[in-house]
């Protein structure tokens, strides 16, 4: 008996042992990457409060690894720069060059990310909507189209881990709707819509007689008070199961209590008591598609949450963009499909809109900036939620989460730390001039959180895509071809033209601006009505306007405007190098593309002040603002670049980058300088 004992003591701690020794080869077989997408986070500022103690987490991973500028894309836009960090290649590799593409044949633009599987054609932008970033109002993805096709091309690098059996957890990336992969465990981020087919519109219920025009971002329901009751409705996306695709609408009733600032809000089979500066939490909402008999054949689901913003003396009702509801998705939003439904089932339903901060309802002044900052916390803690769920069950492989609160806030408040923007307001300035830094120190908190949580094997990658600087001054890039005689007009006493060039004469026009960063030239056999010849007459012309854009002056200042012209045929290569913009434009600090630019409109005034509240900004020259890369490994490279990720994601794994990419592995690169 006692040798059996033994015997059966020594099976145990010989198990123990081999176990042992089996966990620790594992571990070194099973590698984990965290990475930390911070997006807007601006080196300047990092390293000035690093240096003032208030980003403890980000120094200590400094200490311990690297901190660097991290060089981004040409030209610094989100949905760029995080194709170069997905795929590992420039723009010319993956073929996304701006937030708006252009058909050439009629110079029409579209959402260069996304389209429908019917074509390029069914994205076409209409004139009587704006929704988040730029005016893209009629863009929509129809409830009952076949399907979403995602416009990037090159192969990402969770697919390349997917095949060597590697486990990856992507939360919210941008550029990636409809997401792309198989196993990968993915939730797409910048780049998916509403439910209305666009960036986000929010709606806005008031009494208040308001002149209603053309809301950006938003659209205004003047509503009646009878008896203290409010009967309006919801408007949903167009019903394409009917004729003439009328929009979907959703009655509800609002009653104001008589003494108090409450209300209460009934909406289909939801009640939502709320007070006077309350939101409310998520109200389910669904859009009938397709009846018979009073029975629902073909319904969608989706989300909304409300803002009671005044009871007295006037109405006043803020309604969020409709949100793709993650737990019946109308359209494709996770891998696997079910994803989403599981992520809302852990921590309840969420923002899906791609970009979830609504600036535009700050810009219009529907929401404030304290609401407006209320509404960013609903996103910011919903993401560090999924986070910490995933952060339970992280044994190895990738673990990608993207944080956009920090890109928002810079855009809307960069204003109140920079005294010399039109927009800048002492008094608010005094209340709200540190919110920036303040949330630097939110994500400092996150990354330091996380850091704990899965210790020190594993490594660990915090990036912004791009910085941020001052947006002072839009510069009208199509006056300015205007006024050099390489766009001509049909109607030259108007000395303008409305978007989309509706007032341009192609056939004496030689270069045209689209987008935000993007510059073209009237190409023979490209644009439908070209008239500038490929090869030596278009590199001359090229050549040409380089040189006078880079002498531009501010009419006022003498500052120099534009910072770097950079050629499509000496900053791009790849299969994509085609359908680039001749040039791209790197604006200076301070300047940037007008929104009127960006779709083809013509201005009487070269440049004007930026008097709206989205006053910081990056689409300027690459140079002006790098993003930041902190690492808990030692990196040998001076100047690491964005699309050198994905091979250094890879290279953790023991896997070889493609021979297409254009970045190599930053872990294992001598200490060179390019």
């Amino acid at each position: 008996m006692v040798r059996i004992i033994r015997k059966s003591v020594m099976g145990i701690i010989i198990g123990l042992v081999l176990a042992a020794i089996a966990a620790a080869a594992s571990g070194e077989d099973r590698p984990r990457v965290l990475i930390l997408g911070f997006d807007g986070m601006d080196p300047n500022v990092a390293d000035l409060m690093m240096r003032e103690g208030r980003l403890p987490n980000l120094e200590r991973l400094r200490q311990k690894g690297s901190f660097c500028r991290l060089e981004t894309s040409i030209p610094p836009q989100s949905p760029v720069a995080w194709s170069n960090f997905i795929t590992g290649k420039n723009p010319g590799g993956h073929g996304i060059y701006d937030f708006i593409a252009r058909t050439p044949e009629d110079y029409l633009p579209y959402l260069s990310t996304t389209v429908t599987d019917d074509a390029v054609k069914t994205l076409k932008i209409g004139p009587w909507e704006i929704p988040l970033l730029l005016k893209l109002g009629s863009w929509r993805i129809p409830l009952a189209s076949g399907g979403v096709k995602l416009l990037r091309k090159g192969t990402a690098w969770w697919e390349i881990l997917e095949e060597h059996g590697v486990p990856v957890v992507s939360l919210r990336l941008p550029s990636n709707f409809p997401p792309s992969g198989n196993t990968t465990r993915s939730l797409s981020g910048m780049g998916t819509p509403d439910m209305l087919g666009t960036y986000g519109t929010f709606s806005f219920y008031t009494t208040k007689p308001y002149v209603v025009t053309q809301e950006t971002g938003g659209k205004i329901y003047i509503v009646d008070n009878f008896d203290n009751k409010v009967k309006t409705n919801l408007y949903g996306p167009p019903n394409n199961l009917l004729a003439g695709s009328p929009e979907t609408e959703i009655p509800f009733m609002v009653y104001i209590d008589p003494d108090y600032p409450v209300v209460k809000i009934e909406i289909q089979d939801s009640e939502i008591v709320l007070n006077e500066k309350e939101w409310s939490g998520w109200v389910t909402v669904r859009m009938e598609l397709l009846e018979l008999a009073g029975i629902s054949l073909a319904s969608a689901q989706g989300i909304v949450r409300f803002y009671l913003k005044s009871v007295r003396p006037d109405f006043e009702l803020y309604m969020s963009p409709i949100q793709i509801d993650p737990r019946a998705p109308a359209v494709p939003i996770s891998t696997p499909a079910d994803y989403s439904q599981e992520l809302a089932r852990a921590i309840g339903p969420f923002y899906t809109q791609g970009i979830a901060e609504e600036t535009w309802a700050l810009n219009e002044g529907r929401l404030n900036e304290k609401e407006y900052l209320t509404q960013t916390e609903f996103v910011f803690e919903q993401t560090k939620r999924m986070l910490d769920y995933e952060l339970n069950r992280f044994d190895w492989g990738v673990l990608y989460c993207y944080f956009s609160s920090l890109d928002c806030l810079q855009h809307m408040f960069w204003r109140l730390r920079d005294p010399e923007h039109p927009m800048y307001d002492e008094e608010l300035a005094a209340e709200y001039g540190g919110v920036i830094e303040h949330f630097y120190a939110r994500f400092d908190s996150v990354l330091g959180y996380t850091m704990e949580r899965v210790g020190d094997d594993a490594t660990i990658i915090a990036l912004s895509d791009h910085g941020f600087t001052t947006f002072r001054k839009n510069v009208h890039l199509n006056t300015w071809l205007y006024w050099n005689d390489y766009i001509t007009l049909r109607d030259d006493f108007r000395e303008e033209s409305e978007e989309f060039f509706e007032n341009v004469d192609w056939s004496g026009t030689k270069a045209y601006a689209l987008g935000l960063n993007g510059f073209y030239i009237n190409q023979i056999g490209r644009e439908g009505e070209g008239i500038v010849a490929p090869g030596p007459e278009k590199e001359h012309l090229l050549d040409e306007i380089k040189r006078k854009l880079l002498a531009v002056e501010d009419p006022e200042t003498g500052e120099k405007m534009i910072a770097q012209v950079y050629k499509a045929s000496e900053c791009y290569s790849g299969e994509c190098v085609r359908e680039a913009p001749d040039l791209v434009i790197g604006y200076n600090a301070g300047y940037r593309a007008s929104w009127e630019t960006a779709l083809g409109k013509i201005t009487r005034s070269l440049v004007n002040d930026n008097t709206k509240k989205w006053s910081g900004d990056h689409c300027m020259a690459k140079e002006v603002v790098p993003g930041v890369l902190f690492t808990s490994k030692r990196i040998g490279y001076t100047q690491p670049a964005l699309y050198d990720l994905a091979p250094t994601i890879l290279g953790e794994f023991g896997i070889d980058k493609l021979p297409d990419m254009d970045g190599t592995d930053l872990f294992t690169r001598e200490m060179v300088s390019k």
